[in-house]
């Protein structure tokens, strides 16, 4: 979306600055959604593995690294704001978390196994 949407203001033609002010306005909003989305996922992740299955587990890798690229990003944000290098890296690679995580297959729970 946020690509998208930036391209298609360049295309009709809209400033630079205008877009650099939307691009800053806009990946905040995103990070945020994606953070909230990554909490849900790790809720229902842990409702079908025990924590140390999770961190073995790529899904529950990814959104471990999400997690601390969501919250690295609103750290720098806050405290270091003119490092636009590393606010754009967060987002790019947070973004690639996203896209690994949507080609992983959906958890199952397995059945106690009987002795």
């Amino acid at each position: 979306m946020h690509f998208v949407l930036l391209k298609a203001l360049e295309n009709i033609g809209f400033a630079g600055i205008l877009i650099q002010e939307v691009a800053q306005y806009t990946r905040p909003l995103l990070v945020g959604l994606a953070l909230v989305c990554v909490l849900l996922q790790l809720l229902v992740l842990k409702q079908t593995m025990t924590v140390a299955q999770m961190l073995k587990d790529i899904r529950g890798q990814l959104l471990g690294a999400a997690l601390l690229l969501a919250g690295g990003f609103f750290i720098t944000q806050a405290l270091w704001p003119t490092a636009q290098l590393w606010l754009i890296y967060s987002y790019l690679a947070l973004g690639m978390c996203g896209l690994l995580l949507v080609i992983q297959p959906v958890p199952v729970q397995y059945p106690a196994q009987r002795a």
